[in-house]
């Protein structure tokens, strides 16, 4: 993974991002390497990987672009995320073989104009009309919109129940808006995605009727380990490149890496970098063992995007007027970075729920 990062994507991750569009010419590399379908079993196409492995590789990928990181993440933790939590094994075997094989990228679509944080406040609504279900509504900020072929759409179903439905691009009544204008990772798809009477059959609801929210919160446990492994990478690459920066560059006849001033803030970085490795990795542990993460995960992707922004910002330091030129990747590291402390729960929610989980355990 690190040598594909190296030799493949950092070379290229500025030009994408001056494009500002996803590379879609490389899906077909990201599908033979097996970065489609992470934790699909193989017999469905995917790499079988454990959540562990999974990190690792989206460190790596982090590391090397956020944009890209982010797409796969999307991807993976998310559509596919919730295809493995909630979906039949009939659907799973319909929907997983063309999204991990590449002919088919997926997006997730819970966030609405008037529901982020407040994810159980969605106003999308699905109505049963004899075999079928039609859905109505707008999701906002959904990674890879304008890119999927397929979907996994969240929607009310009644006043407090949520359901979820696979929806394959092109259906009549989904449609993707136009993509954002955004302060960071430009190469990572982000629209609004419009529903308007759109007619799903009975056979795409996944998992039961109105019971989608603790699926929706499985997704977003799993989902909140890979975003804090992305961030991590992100931090780590800004420290990289700021120590060696500080290896070359002279000033006052010194090496500019011999001054504590500069010492000190990539000494703090890199140990916050790895402690928040340790919390990632024992997050991902437990997952694979099969125990709750939630207030792991939590306090994985809160540390880790919040040490990852402060690493960020202190590599740009150091490389002061430099690091503030866009040909420079720590000035784009730093808009990356920034969005991990926003996406799929924000700080302010990462404590929320971890406190909740402290109290609930000691009732």
């Amino acid at each position: 993974m690190r040598a594909f990062a190296r030799e493949r994507v950092i070379p290229a991750a500025a030009g994408w991002s001056e494009a500002g569009a996803f590379p879609s010419a490389i899906v077909p590399e990201l599908a033979r390497l097996g970065l489609l379908g992470l934790a699909v079993p193989a017999e469905l196409g995917g790499a079988g990987l454990d959540a562990l492995t999974i990190a690792l590789v989206m460190e790596e990928l982090g590391a090397a672009d956020g944009s890209l990181a982010l797409t796969i993440a999307a991807h993976n933790s998310l559509c596919i995320g919730h295809l493995l939590v909630g979906a039949s094994e009939e659907q799973q075997g319909r929907w997983l073989p063309p999204l991990t094989s590449g002919e088919r990228l997926g997006a997730w679509a819970l966030t609405e104009p008037g529901s982020g944080s407040d994810a159980a406040a969605l106003r999308t609504r699905a109505v049963r009309t004899g075999e079928d279900w039609v859905l109505s509504g707008a999701k906002q900020f959904i990674t890879n919109a304008s890119l999927a072929g397929f979907y996994v759409v969240v929607a009310l179903t009644d006043e407090r129940e949520i359901s979820a439905f696979g929806i394959a691009a092109g259906t009549r009544g989904i449609r993707a808006g136009r993509p954002e204008r955004k302060m960071g990772l430009h190469a990572s798809d982000t629209a609004p995605l419009l529903l308007e009477d759109c007619r799903v059959p009975g056979a795409d609801l996944i998992g039961r009727p109105g019971r989608a929210f603790e699926d929706v919160k499985k997704v977003l446990d799993r989902g909140r380990v890979g975003i804090g492994a992305l961030a991590l990478g992100l931090g780590r690459s800004a420290i990289e490149i700021a120590t060696a920066y500080a290896r070359e560059r002279r000033q006052f006849g010194r090496r500019i890496g011999d001054f504590q001033m500069v010492q000190f803030p990539l000494a703090r970085a890199r140990t916050e970098l790895d402690a928040a490795r340790l919390l990632i990795h024992r997050a991902a542990a437990l997952a694979d063992a099969g125990k709750p993460i939630r207030k792991e995960a939590s306090m994985a992707k809160l540390y880790a995007t919040e040490a990852a922004s402060r690493a960020a910002n202190a590599a740009l330091q150091v490389l002061g007027g430099y690091g503030y030129m866009r040909d420079q990747p720590v000035e784009r590291i730093v808009r990356d970075a920034r969005l991990m402390e926003i996406g799929e729960g924000t700080s302010e929610i990462q404590r929320i729920v971890i406190a909740r989980e402290l109290l609930r355990a000691a009732s």
